[in-house]
């Protein structure tokens, strides 16, 4: 089927236009002007390489780390770049002060990534690892905070929490879930990674002592740009994975915290630097600038969902205040998803093979079936989600 003309936004990215993606929840997509700003970057990395990374990358990062906290309601001191979020919860849960008998809180809907980060480094303690089970389908964000709270332990210290799960799409209550697990004294590591951008944020007034998220997501930055906040009484005991010069390096304004994060040995900074490019052109684009673009992305999500469960005859799985910009829909039973992280589905090798669509067909284990799930970019439109809702029905229905 021939694709319809693109949206007007569609060109400032290079997505290939023979194809409809709508996986930009998986890695992003990087608009070419902030790729064009990296090329700059890069060129004057390679120019130079001592001047740019000893005199001038420490004042660029301060200035990129200043212009995201801006963005995020974020204390500029307590927020770090990382390659991805995934890193910033490795750097938690290894500084985090666990001793033997401890507990910490995962939900069925964390990323496997990150479950597999909290029960290594809970291990390694002699602690222990709780999950609590979340519905989904589900009616209303009070069913997290209660199957969260109701899994709360004596020996619980610590509750690693999705603000948007990978898997299910939800947006999880997190306001509400830190401050029940902070009132009884257990701390919260959420792992944002696909906030940003997606949903508004205040980090400083969320009582979570530590926040990570990715910018190359819902920000689109270059791929390697993500941040960890980590709340003041916390900053002196979390360090990076990667120990460094900036464990004994000399303290001049800048902080210990600071120094060892922001050098964990020779890397290309570039993705860092260009998120205030990212978050500039990014604002540009939607009337009403980031809360435009924010709303824009969720109403044609769930314009999106609603073909594909009426095309399914399946009612909708969750309340539309829990969607950000991606959405997950069950499907009807059908072959098993093979094992492994990067292994793909044979529906989703169907529908990228004959009909060109880039869309993630998952197996989440609180389910029966498999499930699809779509993204809202500005570079989609309606028209997408009825071919895979097209798609879908012929897969399902065969001759």
């Amino acid at each position: 089927m021939e694709r319809p003309t693109p949206p007007l936004h569609a060109s400032r990215w290079g997505l290939n236009p023979e194809i409809t993606f709508l996986n930009h929840g998986s890695f992003g997509a990087c608009p070419h002007e902030v790729l064009a700003a990296q090329a700059e970057l890069r060129r004057r990395l390679e120019a130079q390489p001592v001047d740019f990374l000893t005199r001038q990358a420490p004042g660029l990062i301060d200035e990129a780390r200043n212009t995201l906290a801006d963005f995020l309601g974020a204390d500029p001191a307590g927020l770090v770049f990382v390659p991805n979020a995934t890193t910033g919860v490795n750097a938690v849960l290894a500084s985090y002060p666990f001793t033997a008998g401890d507990e910490v809180i995962i939900t069925n809907h964390t990323y496997n990534a990150c479950a597999n980060a909290a029960r290594y480094w809970a291990e390694r303690a002699g602690a222990s690892v709780k999950v609590a089970s979340v519905p989904f389908p589900i009616s209303n964000p009070a069913e997290v905070v209660e199957s969260i709270v109701a899994e709360i332990g004596p020996r619980t210290v610590l509750g690693l929490i999705d603000h948007v799960t990978s898997e299910t799409a939800l947006v999880f209550p997190i306001e509400q879930i830190a401050d029940a697990l902070h009132a009884r004294g257990v701390e919260v590591l959420v792992d944002g990674a696909h906030a940003p951008g997606m949903v508004p944020l205040n980090l400083e007034t969320l009582t979570a002592a530590y926040y990570t998220g990715n910018c190359h997501k819902w920000l689109c930055a270059p791929k390697g740009a993500a941040f960890l906040s980590v709340r003041s009484d916390r900053r002196s005991q979390v360090r990076p994975v990667v120990i460094s010069h900036g464990a004994n390096a000399p303290l001049d304004e800048r902080s210990r915290f600071h120094q060892e994060f922001d050098w964990a040995g020779t890397a290309d900074p570039t993705p860092w630097l260009c998120v205030p490019e990212a978050l500039r052109v990014m604002g540009s684009i939607a009337d009403g600038g980031w809360p435009g673009l924010m709303a824009a992305n969720h109403e044609l999500v769930l314009n999106g969902r609603r073909m594909l469960v009426d095309a399914l005859g399946i009612p909708e799985p969750a309340p539309p205040s829990m969607i950000g910009s991606i959405a997950t829909v069950p499907l009807p039973a059908g072959p098993g998803h093979p094992p492994g992280a990067f292994a793909t589905d044979p529906l989703q090798d169907h529908l990228w093979s004959d009909h060109r669509i880039e869309v993630p067909i998952l197996a989440w284990s609180g389910a029966p079936h498999r499930q699809v799930r779509i993204s809202a970019q500005c570079y989609n439109q309606p028209a997408d989600y009825a071919a895979l809702a097209a798609a879908l029905v012929a897969w399902h229905t065969p001759d």
